[in-house]
């Protein structure tokens, strides 16, 4: 008998601070229209120099382990293209922060914003393997393309943790999924830049492109239509790009089914137009948004296209598993994004620019109102000071 596997608990961390759309667009000279309807987005999540992506993936990662779940762990797989180290994995800071058992692989994971979806699939097919065994994925991100540039609207940052098992709680993996993979100069970073370049249009084309095509294979390898899913969850760099995903194949469903489905892309995109872009986590924010939103069943499957940009896409579908809800703290969720507080436009941009100098000299950060379980204390002999409350 085959072992259902996949995603048992989630867990999100996102920081303390946002800016808000209307307040960018006024600042910039903009009608906020454009950016609360025009791109899709209300809030962007502020990334202070405290927290970088291992403490953000720590502070995700710690709402859904115990002691027990840790002793299990054999793996982490730290999907990010937001990367601190060329040559160490943030996946070994992590397991560190985390005190896993040594005895676990911990591997970094790149493909702009498909690594956590690699770790999922990575993490799966080990699992198949080794049923006792638990595999932790990480997607953990801060998106940056600059002050006063075209694609300032579409930052933010957070992190999504997923443990992986055998007989998961939320969402149970089928085997099949389709991928399509070109050398797409859509999107990239290179190496001597903290911020990304982007063709934006070029980038929309491509995604869209790239999810007819994987669409369009599952359904020839699994015979499945339209007509057999109950939601739809997309990778959002910024929540319109998902909505027009959508359109593309909701012509093929019925007029019940048009509606049912624009109604959980609604709920899926709910969190995301709150926080903003999380690169290779924006999916799994999203699954979750609809976990949280959605009216969702036991037994319900759900289709979900991971895209990368330069370019990457996937996709690949699951069930829906009954009491999906006890794999995630929904009271510590909305606590945690209702607790946040507001930036001004002046303190975002302070902020943006406080990030760690790249000359490698010590740097000791503000830590004395830091209220996460774990920060970035700053740099002392080029190595990254870690602490936890």
């Amino acid at each position: 008998m085959t072992v259902a596997v996949g995603i048992d608990k989630i867990g999100f961390y996102t920081p303390e601070l946002y800016l808000d759309m209307v307040d960018l667009a006024h600042a910039r000279g903009e009608d906020p229209n454009k950016y609360v309807s025009g791109i899709g987005q209300s809030k962007q999540a502020v990334i202070p120099p405290t927290q970088d992506v291992v403490t953000m993936a720590a502070n995700a990662a710690a709402q859904i382990l115990t002691p027990e779940s840790k002793a299990d762990i054999k793996m982490v797989l730290f999907g990010t293209e937001s990367g601190i180290d060329n040559s160490k994995a943030a996946a070994v800071y992590l397991a560190h922060l985390l005190e896993l058992p040594s005895d676990t692989r911990a591997v970094e994971l790149k493909q702009a914003c498909y690594g956590a979806t690699a770790g999922l699939q990575l993490a799966a097919d080990f699992v198949r393997v080794r049923p006792s065994a638990k595999v932790l994925v990480i997607g953990a991100d801060i998106a940056r393309y600059g002050l006063r540039t075209a694609g300032e609207v579409t930052q933010g940052g957070g992190a999504v943790a997923m443990l992986v098992t055998a007989n998961p709680q939320i969402l149970a993996l089928d085997d099949v999924s389709s991928y399509h993979t070109a050398d797409v100069m859509d999107f990239w970073r290179p190496t001597y830049r903290t911020e990304a370049l982007v063709d934006g249009k070029y980038s929309t084309n491509v995604y869209l492109d790239f999810f007819n095509r994987v669409w369009t294979d599952y359904q020839a390898q699994t015979n499945r239509t339209i007509a057999d899913f109950s939601g739809f969850v997309f990778h959002l760099p910024f929540t319109k790009m998902g909505r027009k995903g959508l359109r593309q194949i909701l012509p093929s469903a019925t007029p019940e089914q048009q509606a049912s489905l624009t109604a959980a892309f609604e709920a899926s995109q709910a969190d995301n137009r709150e926080v903003g872009n999380l690169y290779t986590g924006s999916l799994y924010l999203s699954l979750l948004s609809l976990l949280r939103h959605g009216n969702l069943q036991g037994g319900e499957r759900l289709g979900l296209f991971s895209y990368g940009s330069g370019a990457e896409g996937e996709f690949f579908s699951g069930v829906v598993q009954p009491g999906f809800d006890r794999g995630f703290d929904e009271t510590f969720l909305a606590q945690q994004l209702a607790a946040r507080h507001a930036v001004s436009v002046a303190e975002y941009e302070r902020i943006y620019q406080e990030q760690l100098p790249n000359d490698g000299r010590d740097v000791h950060l503000a830590t004395g109102n830091v209220t996460a379980p774990y920060y970035l204390a700053g740099r002392q002999h080029e190595q990254r000071q870690y602490r936890q409350h």
